[in-house]
């Protein structure tokens, strides 16, 4: 499955609109049904309006039905990790962020892996609002 996420993360990033910064990325999600869900970067004009891949795969995930999300796969060319934001979403869809498995590649292949626990230690979640869990 890991394969099948790095290379659906790869191939999303082909698809990255990109125009003002040439920063492409790609980004898979395996959810907890097994599907895997994709995402490219797309930037605006008005750069408050771009969105990461990262947050493109989980709501094209969350959209279809899925709740939970397993792992995570993502593709730029210098290995960049998640940011702040989409680390928060990837968060607010995991019931265990310490096993969530974020993989991280460079244009060239090279591999780094984290969880989303490793990442962001102490997230904000329904917890706080009495209102999940």
């Amino acid at each position: 499955m890991r394969r099948k996420l790095i290379e659906a993360a790869k191939a999303a990033r082909e698809a990255a609109y990109t125009p003002y910064s040439g920063f492409t990325v790609g980004a898979a999600v395996e959810a907890g049904s097994g599907a895997i869900y994709s995402g490219c970067n797309v930037e605006n004009a008005s750069y408050g309006l771009s969105i990461c891949a990262e947050r493109v795969a989980v709501f094209k995930a969350v959209s279809a039905g899925e709740r939970e999300m397993r792992a995570l796969a993502v593709v730029s060319a210098p290995g960049a990790t998640p940011c702040g934001a989409c680390r928060q979403v990837l968060a607010e869809f995991t019931s265990r962020p310490e096993e969530m498995a974020i993989i991280v590649l460079t244009a060239q292949g090279e591999e780094k892996c984290y969880t989303l626990g490793e990442l962001l230690p102490v997230s904000f979640s329904g917890r706080e609002l009495g209102l999940l869990y």
